[in-house]
């Protein structure tokens, strides 16, 4: 063994001279060094006496029990592991599950060609859809602006009201009590009561009037009896 390790330096020192004689670029001495002095550790690899766990054991534990570990030892020790090929190859349903994997990461070219189209043909309806609800929305466009304005100028218009008549109820409070009345005090809740009160009444005087003159003009007219 010493012998070839020795034999074996020499060879690899005397192409490394070899090669500095034949080219003029300098090596350094350290590489020469390096490379005579390699020494690779040896696989160890005990095939007289492979380990082959015990798969009845209690103390093997369970990744040495999977099939995965047989094809690991039977690639190392072959058939001193003593474990049958043909239990290596896969079942029937793991044949299945590749063949799936396959059809589905790798698919045939019709099958690539025909989910491209589905595909295209996907994202045209899709921008179709689009359009025609870009132009539907557009052809909304002008009413909903006008509804848009109607509605900002009824907010106006009642902000405005309710303004008025929060400055009419001040007025009238001021009229009433001789004095400014906060308009947060009972004092001016109450006459604001009262005040919706009396509109209330007046309202439902003024439907029940205009439903009887309703009634009045509807009514049939009774001719006069003829005179004997």
């Amino acid at each position: 063994m010493a012998v070839s390790v020795l034999s074996w330096r020499t060879a690899v020192f005397c192409r490394s001279l070899k090669g500095i004689s034949s080219s003029k670029a300098v090596i350094p001495v350290h590489s020469l060094l390096q490379t005579a002095s390699y020494n690779p550790k040896p696989l160890r690899l005990n095939l007289r006496d492979p380990y082959i766990p015990d798969k009845n054991s209690e103390k093997t534990p369970e990744w040495q029990r999977t099939a995965r570990y047989d094809g690991k030892l039977f690639g190392r020790y072959g058939s001193a592991s003593g474990i049958e090929p043909a239990s290596l190859w896969p079942s029937h349903e793991q044949l299945d599950r590749v063949v799936a994997e396959e059809n589905e990461w790798h698919p045939p070219i019709e099958v690539m060609l025909k989910n491209i189209k589905a595909k295209q043909r996907e994202e045209t309806e899709k921008c179709l859809a689009k359009e025609k609800l870009i132009a539907a929305n557009m052809a909304k466009m002008p009413k909903m602006i006008a509804d848009w304005r109607r509605e900002k100028r009824e907010s106006k218009l009642k902000l405005k009201e309710e303004r008025s008549r929060r400055e009419m109820l001040l007025a009238e409070a001021k009229a009433r009590f001789g004095f400014a009345v906060d308009p947060r005090s009972p004092k001016f809740l109450q006459m604001v009561a009262e005040i919706e009160k009396e509109e209330k009444k007046k309202r439902k005087i003024m439907k029940r009037r205009v439903r009887e003159e309703q009634r009045g003009a509807t009514a049939p007219v009774t001719p006069p009896a003829a005179s004997s």
